[in-house]
């Protein structure tokens, strides 16, 4: 069964997070995605904020960029929140913006090595294993969490170019693919991703979570095709980018769409210009949720 998730924009305000967390909490939306823009909110203050005011939410992290954080840093703090809030937090990483990463000097030669030995840590650190490692970027002496989670959680990554994708499968428990893709190249990610993780003769769960920008109600049509152009997306087919309608009805036949890609989570990105995220969000968890299972 797919799992309908909605993403809280970095664009909102610190205050609206909270807001519509509870309102997504309230309407029964499984699941909200906290991006981690530069230099806007934290995802995982905002993450241990939204997990205390809300009573079964879960919270994805879509996703931590690995050159601004210290791995052993970004496992204590996943560590901390697993132990309060058991099964309800999802955390990403991913290389980050580059350009953004030289803002702050942390943009890394080889993002690609980076990644992969982030993931390895990472994922060995929240298995409660102790670690010693000397790589070019993570290095660890004796490191090991004191309170590693009893249930480690899935750690996915986000992925876009080839190489990474095949990363991706390999080594992560799952991929988190953006909103700017479209139908045709979200198909052949996932395909990427999929002969990764054969060829790692991998048998473990593996989640794939997918972003499709979505517009409900009177001209949602018309706020799509102007949102195309802030994308390097062809205007053509805007039905291989994002959903719209004026009905719950139409907008879950959109997502059916890209659920059959085979995505575990279909997460709907609200447009820049989306007038009421809160109404939105309710439509989603009251009336388009239930149309998708």
């Amino acid at each position: 069964m797919t799992t309908l998730a909605c993403a809280l924009l970095p664009s909102f305000s610190p205050q609206q997070y909270l807001t519509l967390a509870r309102a997504a909490d309230d309407a029964g939306l499984a699941e909200i995605v906290l991006w981690e823009d530069c230099f806007k909110e934290s995802a995982l203050a905002a993450a241990g904020a939204i997990l205390g005011r809300t009573q079964r939410l879960r919270v994805q992290l879509g996703v931590l960029p690995v050159p601004l954080r210290n791995v052993a840093l970004t496992a204590m703090e996943i560590a901390t929140l697993e132990g309060m809030f058991p099964g309800r937090l999802v955390p990403g990483v991913g290389h980050g913006v580059q350009s953004w990463m030289a803002q702050v000097g942390a943009k890394p030669a080889s993002p690609l090595t980076l990644l992969r030995e982030y993931l390895t840590a990472l994922r060995a650190l929240l298995a409660g294993e102790r670690l010693t490692v000397s790589g070019r970027y993570v290095s660890l002496d004796d490191v090991a969490l004191d309170w590693p989670p009893v249930t480690p959680p899935p750690v996915i990554s986000a992925a876009a170019g080839p190489k990474t994708l095949r990363l991706v499968g390999e080594l992560a428990d799952g991929v988190a693919l953006d909103g700017g893709n479209g139908y045709t190249r979200l198909k052949a990610a996932l395909e990427t991703v999929r002969a990764a993780y054969d060829d790692a003769g991998r048998t473990d769960a593996f989640l794939t979570s997918v972003t499709v920008p979505t517009a409900i109600g009177p001209g949602a049509e018309e706020r799509v095709r102007a949102w195309l152009p802030t994308w390097p997306l062809p205007a053509d087919e805007p039905a291989d980018y994002a959903v719209w309608g004026d009905t719950p009805e139409q907008i879950a036949e959109g997502l059916r769409r890209f659920a059959g890609l085979g995505a575990d989570t279909l997460v709907v990105q609200p447009l820049d210009d989306e007038p009421d995220p809160e109404r939105l969000i309710r439509v989603l968890g009251t009336e388009v949720a239930p149309l998708l299972r």
